[in-house]
């Protein structure tokens, strides 16, 4: 997950600590377990995906992990130019794998027929390791951003906004996802019964994503949300998911480990939640955002631009 060092003129921005961040998502096998989410909530981006009715040549998914949504993307749209970009090698490295089977497959499948055309047959997704804020990419070079549960760990997503603006051509499309401040919740509560430090992140309201990119200069943005809860049996098994979807990065988490007092307190303050079914709840409050990058109304110089649509003959 792509990261840069925070300022202090930062809008809403948290204290995290982006080594432990990319630490934490540089072991794929670490954050394995959480996938199950990120992939229903790419689904459901992709259903309001296919309410927009856009072609593009460049295609950019920003914090693609592993690299499972670039697939879909370059069979969505075919034609198109598709990277993958992510903060974390570990992360990179397994997508790169992921594609060299994929491609190697195809290959064996089409390597005759690929051979007889003179054709090569492809190579998928291109791969980057950068920071969301500071894209390796020139102005107006993408038409399409896609991002799916990652800016979150990012501790100046109204950098981000503008970053993804400046890459994004005219009438380009952004489509993101992230965590709103109801999720996990049950997490905060159950460790306000042993002290007042933090332990997870203060998710960025809808509303204050919306101003944000309307700053960044995107037009009408859409902002969303749905609450999905995802339920456990045990106690234990819940703090593994947490840990497994990032943990908490804060810099001003805490650093000691609990007493056995307070690990016992911990666990039944979640055994206290439970639902008349039994199951320990855990809420996540997902977010859903899309916007355009409008036509410029001025000129660099400052001079008004005036659009004429002519008649169609």
């Amino acid at each position: 997950m792509s990261l840069s060092p925070p300022s202090a003129s930062a809008k809403l921005s948290a204290p995290i600590d982006l080594p432990l961040v990319r630490r934490t998502f540089g072991r794929p096998q670490r954050v394995a377990e959480s996938d199950f989410l990120r992939r229903e909530v790419s689904f459901r981006m992709q259903e309001r995906l296919a309410l927009v009715k856009i072609v593009p040549s460049q295609v950019l998914d920003a914090g693609c992990g592993e690299g499972a949504d670039l697939p879909m993307l370059q069979k969505r749209y075919p034609e198109a130019q598709v990277v993958g970009l992510d903060g974390a090698y570990g992360m990179l490295s397994v997508a790169a794998e992921h594609q060299r089977g994929a491609q190697s497959a195809v290959n064996r499948l089409f390597g005759s027929i690929n051979k007889w055309l003179g054709t090569s047959g492809g190579n998928g997704p291109e791969l980057a390791c950068a920071d969301f804020a500071q894209l390796p990419l020139g102005p107006n070079s993408l038409d399409l951003v896609w991002s799916n549960l990652a800016l979150h760990w990012h501790p100046q997503p109204d950098r981000v906004f503008a970053e993804w603006r400046r890459v994004l051509r005219v009438e380009g499309l952004l489509m993101f996802s992230c965590f709103g401040p109801d999720t996990l919740r049950e997490v905060r509560s159950a460790f306000e019964s042993i002290d007042l430090a933090p332990h997870a992140l203060p998710f960025v309201d809808m509303h204050d994503f919306g101003d944000m990119l309307v700053n960044a200069g995107f037009s009408t943005p859409v902002m969303d949300m749905e609450t999905i809860t995802v339920t456990y049996e045990t106690p234990q098994r819940l703090l593994e998911d947490v840990r497994a979807w990032g943990g908490n990065p804060l810099e001003t988490r805490r650093r000691g480990l609990l007493s056995r007092g307070q690990h016992q307190r911990l666990l039944a303050a979640f055994e206290a939640m439970r639902n008349r079914d039994g199951k320990i709840p855990l809420t996540f409050e997902v977010v859903y955002g899309h916007a355009f990058r409008p036509v410029p109304k001025q000129t660099a110089a400052g001079e008004s631009i005036i659009r004429f649509d002519l008649p169609r003959k």
